[in-house]
């Protein structure tokens, strides 16, 4: 095929990264190839670490320092992208080839507000005055599914969920309409009925504009509804390429085969009864933030992130709390562990009031909670490596006999969450997403606590690291007795997972019960449109 066929042809391509001046001796791509047709959506799947991330980064020339081409070509219709300048790529960034990154936290600016980094886009490619394009990013907002856009467009990254961060990328990504989308798992933080508009959204779009997409993500069920043709990556290189179609229904590669077995699909648990008293009980919670307005900065009103709930945990088990994003569902956890002041209500972990307890009192029962935060990179010291992240927590609440004993029981934890040892020297810059969301994992469980809120705590991972955690999760809670709290956007997860299950929407809890009432006969609405949300894949035969 000759090289201007298609809109963006990849030939040979290999990257190398080095470290402390010396070449790493893996290559992070290795010798791929594959083109990109007009109008076609072309998905790059496989696990964390694989090279989807850092080949989307190269068409883009958004690689670090540390990072060096050594191979390859890559051309953008007419282009070659490697012998532009840099003056020539900004051009091309954001207006011809834009991207939604994986991490919208670190991609966002903290001191802009959102309307202002949308606008800012639109002046710099269209020199659009700022009244239309703030028209414009309000649009745009509000085409992405953020509720207010009127009022949010004022609102700073950190205000918002981590879905809605998400949200807030994907419309400047779109702002100028590009030829080429590059999509880095652009869906992996949302709610799946916010999940299903995105992904109708980015269809539209791409048949309107005759958009081309590149789609990197580990989840198959959205590239059985989005992409024309797949590839499949393992540690840096391309192991089968095919029609999505022809993938799904005979894939060639045993990796290939692995990815799709390790797809859940049981979403239908047994029925299980409350036999224990609750080791968490919430009561009438209530949170609410001030809205204030005028030069005297007087309170106006109240945003109700959490309005009047209750909820109860048994020891050993696990409730999953389900809703869309700004539903509540993480400022409940905050709540928990107290890294928020409740409005009021009762929060009360094995008997005893958490509410009433003073810093002092709290510092020593802090082992008991522990939280998996929804972002793992800004929750990890970028400044500390691994196995420091993982052991400052032990050393601060006394877990572990010396440093020796604490190195070993580092050693066993990374492992038991799928990463080598030799990762305990990394900082988490130099982690994939997904390693990095392990590391949270294993922090989390270092300290031996009794209940463990999960923000999402595979969201950021693959297929096959996902089971495997899920897994180690399981073998945990039998072991060691220990009691979940899951948040999460992915039903199938609750489904495997969850002994019962909360839906949250706007604050308020509509619905709860075990997992086989909810799923078998959802009472409520929003919870039928949250189930009738769920992606599948085809169905494929066992190898």
């Amino acid at each position: 095929m000759n090289k201007h066929d298609s809109l963006l042809s990849v030939q040979n391509l290999s990257v190398r990264f080095s470290r402390d001046g010396k070449a790493m001796p893996q290559r992070a791509v290795n010798n791929i190839s594959f083109h990109i047709d007009y109008g076609e959506v072309f998905a790059l799947v496989g696990e964390s670490g694989s090279g989807k991330s850092v080949t989307g980064l190269s068409i883009l020339r958004l690689l670090s320092e540390t990072a060096l081409v050594e191979s390859g070509t890559i051309h953008f219709g007419d282009k070659d992208i490697l012998a532009l300048s840099e003056i020539a790529m900004r051009r091309i960034r954001g207006r011809q080839i834009s991207m939604i990154f994986q991490d919208p936290m670190t991609s966002l600016n903290p001191v802009m507000t959102i309307g202002e980094q949308i606008i800012e886009v639109l002046k710099l490619h269209f020199d659009m005055r700022v009244y239309r394009a703030k028209q414009r990013a309000i649009e745009l907002l509000d085409s992405v599914g953020i509720p207010e856009p009127q009022q949010r467009v004022a609102w700073y990254p950190h205000q918002l969920s981590g879905g809605m961060k998400q949200r807030v990328m994907i419309a400047m990504a779109l702002a100028c309409e590009p030829e080429l989308l590059i999509a880095d798992e652009p869906t992996t933080a949302l709610d799946v009925t916010v999940q299903m508009q995105i992904l109708e959204l980015m269809k539209s779009l791409q048949k309107e504009k005759k958009l081309s997409i590149l789609l990197i993500t580990h989840d198959l069920s959205v590239v059985a509804k989005m992409a024309d043709r797949v590839a499949v990556m393992r540690s840096g290189g391309i192991l089968e390429q095919a029609a999505a179609e022809a993938f799904f229904k005979v894939p060639k590669h045993p990796y290939s085969q692995q990815l799709l077995n390790s797809v859940l699909t049981n979403c239908n648990p047994p029925e299980t009864k409350q036999t224990q008293s609750p080791l968490l009980e919430i009561e009438n919670l209530k949170i609410y933030f001030p809205v204030r307005k005028g030069f005297f900065r007087r309170v106006v009103d109240h945003i109700k992130a959490v309005d009047d709930i209750s909820l109860q945990i048994e020891k050993a088990k696990t409730l999953a709390i389900v809703g869309e994003s700004g539903s509540g569902k993480t400022t409940v956890a905050h709540s928990i562990v107290r890294l928020l002041e409740p409005t009021n209500g009762k929060i009360k972990f094995a008997g005893e009031d958490r509410l009433s307890l003073t810093n002092k009192q709290l510092k020593p029962r802090r082992r008991d909670i522990q939280l998996i935060f929804q972002d793992p990179y800004s929750s990890l010291n970028p400044r500390m490596r691994v196995g420091e992240i993982i052991e400052e927590g032990m050393q601060a609440l006394g877990v572990g006999k010396n440093r020796i004993d604490r190195q070993e029981r580092i050693d066993n934890l990374l492992e038991q969450v799928g990463l080598s040892a030799d990762k305990k020297s990394r900082f988490p810059h130099e982690l994939s997403g997904g390693e990095r969301q392990r590391v949270a994992i294993a922090r989390a469980v270092a300290v031996k606590p009794k209940l463990i809120i999960c923000d999402e705590p595979t969201s950021a991972l693959d297929l096959s690291i996902r089971s495997q955690i899920l897994g180690l999760l399981r073998k945990l809670q039998r072991k060691e007795g220990l009691t979940y709290l899951l948040i999460t956007h992915d039903m199938c997860v609750v489904g495997n997972f969850a002994d019962r299950v909360v839906v949250m929407y706007q604050g308020k809890i509509v619905e709860q019960g075990t997992v086989a009432e909810i799923f078998n006969n959802p009472q409520q609405a929003y919870t039928q449109a949250l189930l009738g949300s769920v992606l599948t894949i085809p169905a494929t035969p066992a190898w």
